[in-house]
């Protein structure tokens, strides 16, 4: 009965199999273990700007390595490109800001072919425009460009909020347009974008190797997770891989996701506990089931081969599948409420699924005005609970 089901899971569960990520790039990093990444950053000047107060080493470096078009320059400040690589992005960057396709604080991702190894790579570019002040009064109009390249176009769109959130964060350090702090302060940050936007997932399953199921269910069931005895850059990135693997926010009543987290949240015994003074780390109050667990070996694979993009596609597919069974789930439900076959058909439901206990919480919280639908969703919570004692 559930064959076609048995087989969507098989099929997103293997997507290091499929052609979405072995091609030039897998092997690549299977050979250099790191992907070669680059960062350039331009100082983005409008037509209502003007150039006083300027040094005149800064002047020569406008003269030098400035693209203009009618109504904006763009020059650059620093890049680790090669150099016969740079012109060439910026004259990239120039026709995408002469078209209108670069709209302010809003990242755009696009492959780019520069005279690099890659050759073809995919680039993050984001235009952050700099707001007017007292101090800075012809402030309007100008900005600075950022971009951030390496991998695959692809690859990089799944890391799209973290390398926003990563550029906006840098708002703060470009206050001049000359950055007098560009070595101390912005070069350091540009050069650890990879690092801090994209490998903060492959270094939490590095950690955890095949405790990570537990992860993934306190995720999906919005248990609260402490992270004792480690760096602060550990458990921001224990948080950041959490809120990855969440559904918070893809589900399709929020007040649901909102009641389950301030319910589990009061509930502080129950939350995992990530110790990590002994290697490697011990977990407390670590819950798991058979869906998590079969997704085990497919996020060691990924790590195995050191393609964060994979790793980040397998956690995709993993919440996607939870999702489909969510909602499978509740069309059984609603099923259930005129129909006892359809009722035998979610109880067989649960038991193959492997994550019957998330889903029926997710469930009740989502139908809790809902008398009829409470009371099927009892009567499978103690199906479960008798199919879990006949098994141990």
């Amino acid at each position: 009965m559930f064959t076609s089901q048995t087989s969507s899971f098989q099929d997103s569960i293997d997507v290091e199999e499929r052609d979405d990520f072995d091609s030039e790039e897998m092997a690549g990093c299977h050979q250099r273990m790191q992907l070669n990444c680059y960062y350039t950053i331009y100082l983005y000047q409008g037509s209502r700007s003007e150039a006083s107060g300027e040094s005149e080493a800064w002047s020569q470096r406008r003269a030098d390595s400035t693209a203009s078009q009618a109504d904006f320059s763009l020059t650059l400040i620093d890049s680790s490109l090669p150099s016969e690589a740079e012109p060439e992005l910026r004259a990239y960057i120039s026709r995408r800001l002469s078209k209108g396709a670069l709209l302010g604080g809003m990242g755009n991702i696009a492959t780019v072919e520069l005279s690099i190894p890659e050759q073809a790579v995919g680039c993050y570019c984001c235009l952050l425009e700099q707001e007017s002040s007292p101090e800075q009064p012809d402030a309007d109009g100008n900005g600075h460009v950022i971009c951030f390249m390496g991998g695959s176009e692809k690859g990089l769109n799944l890391f799209r909020l973290e390398l926003d959130k990563y550029v906006q964060g840098l708002r703060s350090s470009l206050q001049t347009s000359e950055l007098q702090n560009l070595e101390t302060e912005v070069r350091p940050c540009l050069s650890r974008w990879y690092e801090e936007s994209v490998m903060h997932i492959h270094r939490v399953v590095q950690l955890v190797q095949s405790d990570v199921g537990f992860l993934l269910h306190a995720a999906l069931s919005h248990t609260h997770v402490e992270v004792h005895h480690s760096d602060e850059k550990t458990k921001a990135d224990v948080s950041r891989f959490i809120k990855a693997a969440s559904l918070q926010g893809l589900s399709q009543q929020e007040t649901t996701t909102s009641s389950l987290c301030k319910a589990i949240s009061e509930d502080t015994q129950s939350g995992l506990i990530i110790d990590c003074s002994t290697g490697p780390p011990a977990l407390s109050h670590a819950v798991s089931n058979r869906f998590c667990d079969d997704w085990i070996q497919a996020f060691l694979n990924a790590v195995e081969s050191y393609n964060p993009f994979l790793l980040r596609q397998i956690l995709e597919n993993f919440k996607l599948k939870a999702i489909q069974d969510m909602n499978s789930l509740k069309r059984f439900v609603r099923q259930a409420e005129m129909s006892h076959y359809a009722l035998f058909r979610c109880c067989q439901f649960l038991q193959s699924c492997g994550n019957g206990d998330v889903l029926l919480q997710n469930a009740r919280a989502e139908h809790s005005d809902l008398p009829e639908a409470c009371s099927i969703i009892t009567v499978l919570e103690e199906f479960l609970k008798e199919q879990s004692q006949a098994q141990a």
